[in-house]
């Protein structure tokens, strides 16, 4: 993979290094009160309305392997909207960085794909399962809709980081 990179600062500060923000994105980001900031991560989609407007909604992540992934019910908005056109973006507040990764999210159907991605719920306090080309569990978030729920795979095309603590910063990287 190619990375190649962007210094947005205005103000001086020397770009962020990749290897600082593949750290982040790499990591465990978990959603228990406390554990991150501000308090703990709240991942927000965003996928693309049929009139083109933009839809955002929180959903619970896991990364697994160098990917993220999160699950959808089939008949909720962003399943939809990602049927009909797969590009979108997360963002996060984390410690170093606040984050906008843009890309594509593709459908997971793959069994050995699937029970991965299960196992890294499971790790992240999500007792969900493999049921057939989804995920099930006795519960998910308030909006999911009713078990199964699809995976999707986060294919990032370009990361901007925007540093919220010393040495601050703002970098945009694109991935090809």
């Amino acid at each position: 993979m190619t990375i190649t990179h962007r210094n947005l600062d205005g103000y001086g500060a020397p770009p962020i290094g990749w290897d600082r923000v593949k750290a982040v994105l790499d990591g465990e980001l978990t959603q228990a009160p406390g554990s991150g900031g501000p308090q703990r991560h709240t991942v927000w989609l965003t996928t693309i309305n049929p009139d083109g407007s933009p839809h955002v909604t929180a959903v619970g992540t896991s990364q697994d392997n160098g990917s993220w992934y999160f699950t959808s019910g089939p008949a909720t908005r962003k399943s939809r909207n990602l049927g009909r056109d797969p590009r979108c973006a997360f963002s996060v507040a984390t410690e170093p960085f606040d984050l906008v990764i843009e890309g594509v999210a593709r459908r997971v159907t793959s069994a050995t794909e699937l029970a991965s991605v299960a196992d890294s719920f499971v790790r992240g306090g999500w007792p969900c399962e493999v049921a057939g080309d989804a995920l099930t569990a006795e519960y998910s978030a308030q909006s999911a809709g009713p078990a199964p729920w699809h995976v999707y795979r986060m294919e990032p095309s370009t990361v901007v980081a925007l540093g919220t603590c010393e040495p601050f910063g703002a970098t945009k990287f694109q991935l090809a």
